[in-house]
This record gives C-alpha cells, structure tokens and sequence, in this order.
C-alpha cells in the first residue's frame, strides 16, 4: 500500500457513505477526492459499514454481487465484479402487487432482475457447478433494487463497493427447493432467458451466460473473492446470495409496474409496483 492510501481513513468514509447511503444524498466519489482510494480501501469501508450497521440493530443475511452482467461493464465504466453485504432491513420477500414496493428515498434507483440463493452449506475453494448446486437449499427470481449515491451514476470500481456496494433493497420471489432435482437445475441455470418489462412493454432480454457464464459461475467468483478479504466473513449457511442483473439496470419511478417472464428454468416470472 502505498503512503497516500495508508492515510485514508476508511471510516471517515465508511461514515460518509452511509450517511448519504441512509439520507438517499448524493455526494462526489471518493476516487475523485481522495488521492490512493483503491478496491482494497474500499473493501475495509465496507466493512466498517457493515460494523455500523450491526452496532444500530441491522442482521447480515447475505451478500449481493455485482457488475457480474459482462454486457452492461462499458456502461459504468467497471471491468470486474464487486459484492457487498445484505441486511435483514433491506432483503424481503416481493410485495404483493397490489401493496406495491416504495422507493422512498433511494437516489437515482435502478431495478435489476437476478437470480436469488439461498445456501443450505457454505460453498468451497475449487467446486464444480454440481457441487455448488450441492450447497445451495431454495432458488428464487428476483428483484434487486439498486441506487447511485454518487450523481449520474458516475464512479470508479472502488467508489461502489464503498456506496454499500450500490445495494438498496433485494425483493425476492417465490423460493424453490433444489431437492432432489439437480440435473435439472444444473441445465436449467446455465442456459435460461429472461425478458424485462416496464407496464407492459418489453425493455430487454437477458439470459444466464450474461452472469459470468450463469449464476453458480457467480457464487463460486464470490467465494474466491471473499476468500482473499480477511476483513470479510466466508459465506456461510443460511446466507441469502444474488448474484447480479441478467439484463442491463433501468432507471425505476413510482407509478410504474416492472415484471419478467423466463424461459428454461423452474422459476414463474415475478412482478413489482413501485409507490
């Protein structure tokens, strides 16, 4: 590390962005301002984050992994995923539509349509895809909705790791259990698509490849990934995971009614309204 990076105060930044994080604020990126800021910083913010969050009464119950969409890299201006922590105030099960889901303060909210885990057995270094499935008890469709504290979505790598690795809320559709119907999965979750729609007009299409070649591809990144953050729990069972958008993120507002339709998995297609 080198001496300007040493003299960054990770929690005067992790203060920062969970202020604005709570305030739904937008602030200028670290990277911009903060000479030396770098993934390795950012990941030590996220981490006294995830401190301040326990420390006022919020439950990890998951990570969240992001910019595994290779399609949607040149847009943001990010060349390789990043994941950050999952709270039990901000993972829930998908409103009914009629409730519909507020968006509240969030700033400049994007929806993402992913692929939800939930582990039964913490993953290890090195297992294949039927291993990984081997971990995992439920599958479900979701909806992550992400937001931007940093204005017109413009950041470097770093500066959304720090930014509570850009996760809002996770709104997790209905779950199925893997059981005894591996094979199934196993094909099913490399090869699906998935359409996106916004009132009822198609906006994009996706499919499984588009998430590091499928979503378990995703969960074994995560693994690796945390497994070289000694700051950073290992996975663990009971775990929530998304493991990132199959389609690109779109700009969401109250008023509108997003929904998908898939094809090639065992997952109804799931529907929200936003107030």
């Amino acid at each position: 590390m080198n001496l300007s990076s040493s003299s960054i105060d990770t929690d005067d930044i992790a203060a920062e962005a969970l202020d604005a994080f709570d305030a739904g604020r937008q602030i200028a990126p670290f990277s911009g301002r903060r000479p030396g800021f770098d993934l390795a910083l950012a990941y030590r913010a996220a981490a006294c984050i995830r401190e301040r969050r326990m420390a006022r009464g919020e439950l990890p119950v998951g990570r969240k992994i992001g910019f595994t969409n290779r399609t949607i890299w040149p847009e943001y201006g990010v060349w390789a995923p990043i994941w950050g922590d999952m709270f039990d105030s901000t993972a829930r099960d998908l409103p009914a539509s009629a409730d519909g889901f507020t968006l509240g303060r969030f700033a400049e909210p994007r929806i993402e349509p992913e692929i939800v885990f939930g582990l039964a057995h913490a993953p290890a270094a090195g297992m294949d895809d039927a291993a990984l499935l081997g971990c995992i008890d439920w599958v479900a469709h979701g909806f992550e909705i992400v937001q931007s504290i940093y204005p017109g979505w413009r950041f470097a790598a770093a500066d959304s790791v720090a930014a509570c690795g850009m996760h809002a809320a996770l709104l997790i559709g209905p779950r199925h259990a893997v059981g005894d119907d591996e094979p199934r999965w196993l094909a099913a979750l490399a090869s699906f698509e998935i359409e996106l729609s916004c009132d009822g007009v198609p906006v994009d299409r996706g499919r499984a490849a588009n998430v590091l070649d499928g979503p378990l591809a995703a969960l074994r990144h995560l693994e690796q990934a945390l497994a070289n953050e000694p700051l950073q729990p290992a996975l663990a069972a009971g775990e929530i995971v998304t493991t990132g958008t199959l389609t690109r993120a779109f700009p969401i507002a109250a008023g509108q009614t997003w929904a998908t339709a898939l094809n090639g998995v065992p997952l109804d297609g799931i529907e929200v309204r936003f107030t």
